[in-house]
């Protein structure tokens, strides 16, 4: 029971901010997704609904450099680490960070700091 209270308190912060927040071609949406192993990150576009960007701990490239640290801070710096070169390459410097509902703490804030070290601007 107190399981389903907590995806409901999410999942209404998360329609909350949804609303308030939206990607352009300009600064696209930075979406951040999480499970109890793994992070996933997409880079959205809301004007075409195209995702630009998608990247989690269990790509190849990452998978490697990760290993067993997939589901916890340090695999989301070097996940972040990695969005942000890829946003560089595909000539992205500033987009609007979305939670999702997560609070912003441990590996949802060690991905966010990641990334604006690699030189993403939210």
């Amino acid at each position: 029971m107190k399981r389903w209270v907590k995806l409901e308190g999410r999942e209404k912060r998360r329609r909350l901010m949804r609303g308030k927040i939206n990607g352009t071609s300009e600064r696209p949406r930075m979406n951040v997704s999480r499970s109890i192993n793994n992070l996933f990150v997409q880079v959205i576009d809301d004007t075409t609904g195209k995702t630009l960007i998608s990247l989690s701990t269990l790509s190849p490239d990452l998978k490697e450099k990760i290993k067993k640290d997939a589901g916890n801070v340090k695999g989301a710096v070097l996940l972040g680490s990695a969005v942000a070169e890829l946003c560089k390459k595909k000539s992205i410097e500033k987009v609007v960070f979305d939670r999702a509902g997560y609070l912003y703490h441990g590996r949802v804030k060690a991905l966010a700091e990641a990334a604006r070290k690699g030189g993403l601007k939210f």
